[in-house]
């Protein structure tokens, strides 16, 4: 006798997303083991000789902005950091911080093998996904503390890929109940959140008072997506660019830095078939200051752009409706609508396919339609505290917590 069971599409997608999770977390755990196998070393290596006070874990050059205004705090403070990358052309290697020492540990596992087997009291990184696949904790390291590089919601990151942080430094009140909603979900003990700021656009403010404004081109519209199959150019492909060129603004194409990676093919097709001229421009600058400050008006889909963008330039955002595929998401667990998506049509347009044709009436309505300003500033009340003090109150945070993990140390040496 046979059995049939019916099990309806939101439940079957939720268990398959599991299956694979764990399948995922199997394969890397056999992977982990084999690495600390190919790692193992009787003896301790110099990192391990003496504990780091500080170490600021970075997997590419490109994060070099967010972290170096709270590099200057630490070394205006005297405090030793080591900061570890995985470029070898990483900026640290020039920033002339005499407490800031940049190592490069090679990148993937060679990079993993030395991460996995810290000694450090302290280790801040803005890459996410700790203990969930190659990157596992250290049992010689005290603390774990993840900082966004956008202030835009952290569930737009793969599941679990904070779950096993001690600490998490926000920029917003929304960042902390999404992240406690989470937690309750999965009967997870809380970790300690801090509303710290977002320092890397306290930097945009400082640049912007000393910058003059660019020479103008009339509008200029600056389109920068994000990649993978939900991107702008996956789902729209060479349409949206021919729709841009047909408005006569100067147009800015800033691609992902991880489609000159992962997407080739298709970027190559793209560039090839749109030629830079006097209309448009590829840019593939490591730093987007200079591209967010000349254009007007913003053009993306689900990128932390759109917040710097909007937030702190001040100025108006087109998001493109890209049907996000969320299976593989934190925002699956929950019930609601994510604060970034309830955010985005407040700051512009959301561009869908049919309005391709109206593209340049769009665009006109987002520069000149007031409520778009009045909801940016409300925005930005919402989602960036501190504004102007995120870097202090990082390494605030930073100094007390090191004095917390090593008082009881200290209080034994001087025994």
């Amino acid at each position: 006798m046979s059995i049939m069971v019916y099990i309806d599409p939101g439940t079957g997608s939720m268990l398959f997303t599991l299956a694979l999770g764990v399948i995922s977390v199997l394969w890397f755990g056999l992977k982990g083991i084999f690495m600390k196998l190919k790692y193992l070393n009787p003896k301790k290596s110099t990192d391990n000789e003496k504990t780091i006070p500080l170490v600021i874990f970075s997997d590419d050059k490109r994060y070099w902005q967010f972290f170096e205004p709270i590099c200057r705090e630490l070394d205006r403070r005297g405090f030793d950091t080591v900061y570890m990358t995985e470029s070898e052309d990483d900026p640290v290697f020039q920033c002339g911080l005499p407490h800031v020492e940049g190592r490069y540990i090679g990148s993937g596992n060679k990079a993993y093998g030395k991460l996995n087997f810290l000694n450090v009291t302290i280790l801040l990184s803005t890459t996410p996904g700790l203990d969930v696949y190659q990157w596992k904790r250290s049992k010689d390291v005290k603390q774990y503390i993840y900082i966004p590089h956008g202030a835009n919601a952290m569930t737009s990151l793969r599941m679990f890929s904070l779950d096993f942080f001690d600490s998490i430094l926000v920029s917003g009140q929304y960042q902390v109940d999404i992240t406690r909603k989470l937690e309750a979900l999965r009967n997870e003990p809380p970790k300690e959140i801090v509303l710290a700021g977002i320092p890397y656009m306290d930097e945009i403010l400082q640049r912007l008072e000393h910058t003059p404004q660019p020479p103008k081109k009339g509008i200029t519209v600056l389109l920068a997506p994000s990649w993978g199959k939900s991107a702008i150019f996956k789902r729209f492909g060479s349409k949206i660019i021919e729709e841009l060129l047909k408005t006569g603004y100067h147009i800015i194409i800033r691609p992902h830095p991880q489609s000159f990676v992962s997407e080739t093919e298709m970027i190559d097709e793209l560039m090839a078939a749109f030629p830079a001229s006097e209309q448009l421009e590829w840019n593939r600058d490591v730093d987007n200051f200079n591209a967010l400050h000349r254009a007007d008006i913003l053009i993306s889909d689900f990128s932390g752009t759109i917040f710097e963008f909007a937030l702190a330039f001040y100025k108006p955002v087109i998001s493109v409706d890209t049907d996000f595929d969320d299976s593989q998401y934190d925002v699956y667990w929950l019930d609601e609508t994510p604060w970034t998506i309830r955010a985005l049509p407040k700051l512009g347009r959301i561009l869908k396919p049919e309005d391709m044709p109206d593209l340049k009436s769009i665009i006109k309505e987002c520069l000149t339609d007031e409520k778009y300003k009045e909801n940016r500033r409300k925005l930005c009340e919402e989602a960036w505290v501190n504004r102007g003090e995120g870097a202090v109150r990082v390494v605030d945070y930073l100094e007390n917590k090191y004095r917390q993990l090593t008082e009881p140390d200290q209080a034994q040496d001087a025994e």
